[in-house]
């Protein structure tokens, strides 16, 4: 198959999704806006990047290398930007996904935006999104059930495995013999690290040699950095940055516990999912799909957003529990395996680009 992604060529997910058809033997091109880096076995297409309010001109830009290009399929990611333009190159068959904010928060910031988002949906010829009140959200905007499948970002369970703790690593961070503690989301309101970084002294009030491990960066970052000193913290706080995600296993398997205090989320994030392949035990905020994959007190915690009281206790529950942390880890890596494994979710995506190029090829025989 000729595939051609339209999608944020930045994006960790869109970079999964294209590497794995140009593995499987496709032809894969990427069109973006984003300043994406070579992909190997992809054809990277940056666009010129025009001002937003210039639609007319980027869609001539798509239109334009979608005619060259030929694709069998055209696959757009997030209805509410690339999906606009996909859908207005006329192109078919078309495929859309949606990645959460654009179906759950964008239609209710403007009508001209809803607008446009029920006419993305209405045009396209097939809808994939990751968790099941995605697609209530997008029926009640007016897409057809049929149309709609749930294909998970998945996990590279090959990669993000269990493993032993990386002593090198732990000690280059300062954290050998600690409970540690790992969040992996990035330091932007939405992912309110704030409440771990306020449940951290009630953690060590009962666990003083614990340590945390902040992954990201982010707008907040500045404000958390000075938030932990204000609160006699900093010491225990280890701030490391942006970790490349093929460095994500080696962090993630040399910690005890992850932590994701998200306000709002697609289906369950791409970083809890690794961290419970990595099979770590979590405490997660009760957002979007997240009790799907987590029953509360059986392989983590699911509790309220911003409450760092109730989190530190779970944490400090966790640390001291060796037999009950391990127990979650373990029954994590199960539901990894058999829920949301990369390879599998990916093999259902092609078998749907499969089913929709050929009704395409008989509607016009």
């Amino acid at each position: 198959m000729k595939i051609c992604y339209l999608a944020d060529g930045q994006s960790v997910h869109t970079q999964k999704w294209v590497r794995y058809f140009a593995s499987k033997g496709h032809i894969v091109h990427l069109l973006t806006f984003d300043k994406a880096k070579s992909i190997d076995g992809v054809t990277v297409h940056n666009l010129m990047y025009f001002s937003k309010i210039a639609y007319l001109m980027r869609i001539t830009e798509v239109r334009r290398a979608i005619k060259k290009i030929r694709p069998d399929v055209l696959h757009a990611h997030y209805i509410s930007n690339y999906g606009i333009y996909g859908t207005l190159t006329g192109f078919s068959p078309f495929v859309i996904s949606a990645w959460g904010s654009d179906v759950l928060i964008d239609p209710r910031r403007s009508r001209i935006k809803k607008y446009f988002i029920k006419h993305v949906l209405k045009k396209a010829d097939l809808i994939t999104c990751d968790a099941e009140h995605m697609v209530d959200a997008m029926k009640k905007l007016g897409a057809t059930a049929e149309k709609v499948h749930i294909i998970n970002y998945g996990v590279d369970i090959r990669k993000f495995v269990p493993r032993a703790k990386n002593e090198a690593l732990q000690a280059t961070l300062g954290i050998c013999g600690s409970p540690i503690v790992i969040s992996s989301r990035n330091l932007d309101p939405l992912y309110d690290v704030e409440s771990l970084i306020k449940s951290i002294p009630l953690v060590l009030a009962e666990i003083p040699k614990a340590k945390f491990v902040i992954v990201g960066v982010g707008s907040e970052e500045t404000q958390l950095k000075e938030l932990a000193r204000s609160l006699g913290v900093w010491e225990n706080t280890r701030f490391v940055g942006f970790v490349p995600n093929d460095k994500m296993p080696l962090y993630l398997t040399s910690m005890d516990i992850y932590v994701s205090t998200a306000l709002s989320d697609a289906g369950l994030s791409a970083s809890t999912a690794e961290a419970m392949a990595c099979g770590l035990p979590v405490v997660i905020t009760d957002v979007a799909a997240n009790k799907e994959w987590v029953n509360d007190g059986v392989n983590g915690f699911v509790i309220p957003t911003k409450n760092p009281e109730l989190l530190a206790q779970k944490v400090i529950n966790l640390l001291k529990n060796d037999d009950e942390r391990k127990s979650f880890g373990k029954t994590n890596r199960k539901i990894i395996e058999t829920r949301n494994d990369y390879f599998k979710e990916m093999e259902k995506m092609e078998n749907l680009y499969v089913e929709l190029i050929e009704r395409q090829k008989r509607r016009h025989r």
